[in-house]
């Protein structure tokens, strides 16, 4: 609970923000990412080595790693909603947009 003293009454102007600068913005990590992932070691590069684990995992059966190679391959499949109300079909698109404005 804060003490009386430390109030000020009408520290703001009435319009004026608190936090004139906003939130502070978080760092890029695709670059970071980046730059990790095409690390080689042993003639391989991050990402071929974590592709190549989850390879081998599906192949082994595993559905969540096949499916995660077919999500991040082919993009995920696009799914049918019902409307309950009138009972049609509706098409729900999810499209990922990069900062480069393209898909």
């Amino acid at each position: 609970m804060p003490k009386p003293e430390n109030i000020v009454k009408h520290q703001y102007k009435p319009g004026q923000s608190g936090n004139p600068k906003g939130r502070p913005r978080m760092p890029d990590l695709s670059e970071a990412i980046a730059k990790i992932l095409n690390e080689e070691k042993d003639g391989k590069t991050a990402l071929e080595a974590i592709l190549s684990a989850l390879r081998a995992k599906a192949a082994k059966g595993d559905a969540r790693c096949a499916q995660e190679l077919f999500d991040r391959g082919y993009g995920k499949a696009s799914q049918l909603i019902i409307n309950e109300e009138k009972n049609k079909l509706v098409r729900v698109e999810i499209y990922r947009i990069k900062p480069d404005g393209k898909e």
